[in-house]
This record gives structure tokens, sequence and C-alpha cells, in this order.
């Protein structure tokens, strides 16, 4: 699918594609979504962590059977690291046998000598590989939280959001002739620029509600009885409501599902019991001080939310 086939895209087909590839979205996120897709513009997601955000980049990528191009995001990084990184070692061996100049690409006014700042001589970061990707169906750039990163690096940022391009001192503007479906994320961890939400729609996402997180238990762990999922998915939204340091988000929810499949090998139907909910809190819960929060009574109404789960289903 090329770039000017997302234009005619309709919300259906992108939900026909998310259904394919088992990813369960609201009908905000289904617009939200198509809209980007369609105008061609990036897409900011906030939320929590373990919502779900960088599953958004990659289902994208798979549904579109397209390459998933990803920028993890971290303190420090630097446009170098994330754009390009010139092959010094093979420009030094071209200018010691005479076969490279150091000189820009504008040359030194001598046609038959080539600059080593030549694309023969220059290595690929994310962000620049996503600009010359070539196939019919543009890549997903998926810029994972990109608040973790500096305000320096988030300002550089803009050119590509705006314009699809970069500036390289040495080389010149890189232009994409088929612009990337681009996907930044973000846990809120520090405020993002106006300038950068400006050139981006822009998408939060909360935990989902009971219902919606039992499809995406049933969807991604089918292993597990459909009525413990009901009961799992119970007891996370119950925990959701404590004051937590760190909420259990989606992530936490698929792992305790599979640890819960897991750990029945003979009664797999058997509804939850408070030893088993609290010997696998590990899987829900990171924060020591969120753990010595969950007491007996706590542990207790954990119970009574799961045997009350099938209800909610039916009601």
């Amino acid at each position: 699918m090329t770039r000017e086939a997302f234009a005619s895209l309709s919300e259906s087909d992108l939900r026909e594609r998310f259904e394919t590839a088992e990813y369960v979205a609201d009908d905000r996120t289904v617009t939200t979504v198509h809209l980007a897709l369609t105008l061609g513009r990036p897409l900011l997601v906030e939320g929590p962590p373990g919502s779900g955000k960088t599953e958004l980049g990659k289902v994208l990528a798979s549904a579109f059977d397209t390459e998933l191009i990803r920028l993890q995001c971290y303190e420090g990084l630097t446009a170098e690291n994330a754009l390009y990184e010139w092959n010094y070692t093979k420009q030094l061996l071209a200018v010691q046998a005479n076969e490279g100049t150091v000189a820009g690409r504008s040359g030194t006014g001598h046609d038959h000598e080539q600059s080593v700042f030549d694309e023969e001589y220059l290595l690929e970061r994310p962000l620049l590989r996503a600009l010359t990707a070539e196939g019919e169906t543009p890549p997903v750039l998926l810029v994972d939280e990109i608040d973790r990163a500096d305000e320096e690096f988030e300002a550089f940022l803009l050119e590509l959001l705006s314009d699809f391009q970069v500036s390289i001192p040495e080389f010149g503007t890189v232009s994409a002739e088929q612009p990337p479906v681009v996907v930044l994320t973000s846990n809120r961890t520090r405020g993002l620029s106006d300038a950068l939400k400006r050139r981006c729609l822009y998408l939060h996402v909360e935990p989902p509600s009971f219902e919606a997180e039992y499809e995406i238990v049933r969807r991604k762990v089918p292993e597990l009885d459909g009525a413990v999922a009901a009961e799992v998915c119970a007891v996370v939204d119950r925990l959701r409501e404590e004051a937590f340091l760190k909420q259990p988000g989606v992530a936490e929810t698929l792992d305790w599902a599979r640890a819960v499949a897991q750990l029945r090998q003979d009664d797999a139907d058997a509804p939850l019991s408070t030893d088993e909910i609290e010997r696998t809190l590990g899987c829900l819960i990171k924060e020591v001080e969120d753990l010595d929060r969950i007491d007996a009574e706590l542990l207790e109404q954990l119970q009574t939310a799961a045997a009350r789960a099938e209800d909610r289903l039916e009601a």
C-alpha cells in the first residue's frame, strides 16, 4: 500500500486489519489512527506504562505487512545516534589510498575527486533508514518513549515531523520520497514541547475497561480458561483502584495471565485462590511499597472480585 493509498483507507478497513492482528481498539483509537494515516500526520500516543502504546506501532507494521523501524529513546540520545554515523575506518582508508577527499559534497573543483562524505560512507541509523526506505508500503517509524530523550533531541525531530526530511551538515538534506508512518510514544515523565505536539495528532490511552481487557486476554492468551481469564481481569481491575506507585498495565495483565496458565497443569478451570493470587503478585506489582500495601483484607477483596467476574461478563 503506497502513501497515496492510505488517503483512501476507510475506518472499517483499518478496524479489520486491527482484528486480523488480534489488536483490540476502541472507536476513538481507530478514528485517530485512521486520521493520522489518511492525513499523513505523525501520531503521538501518551499514556501510563504498559497501556499498549508501543504495541500500537508494532501492530500497524504487522497490519500493513511493512517494516517496523524502532528508535528507543533514552537520556543523552543525540542526533548522530538516531540519524547517521560516518564509517570513519572506510573514510580513512579511502583518503590514504587517494580514493577520496575530505572536502564536502561540493568538492574542491576537481570532478574526479570523490568526497568521503558521500552516501557510500554513510551508516544509516533508524531515522535516516526510515526516510530512505524503499518498497511499495512505507515503513512504520516507532519513536518509543520520546519523553526520555532530552529537549534538544526533541527539537531536532521537528524538521522530520513537519517535512519528513533531515539535514546532515556534510551531506545535505535528505527527503523521504515516500514518508514513513510515524508513531511517537510517551509515558509523560516530562512535558513535551508545544512545537512537537503541534506537528502530531494526539491519542491518549488509558488501561482498558474490564470487558475490553478480557477480550485482549482471550486473544493473546488463548490457553487460559475463559472463566479464569475473567477472574484475572477482575482482580487487575480491582488493583487499579488502589493508589499504587505503579498501576498494573495491560502488559502486566498478560504476563499474569500467562503465568496462571503455566502454573495450571491439571486443574485448568479451577477458580483463582487467595494463595494463588498472593504467590504470583510479582507479575503485577513492580514496586516494593505497593507490595507492602497488599494485606489480608485486600487479598480477600481481590478474591471477592474474582468470584464476581463471571457475573460482570453476563451483565
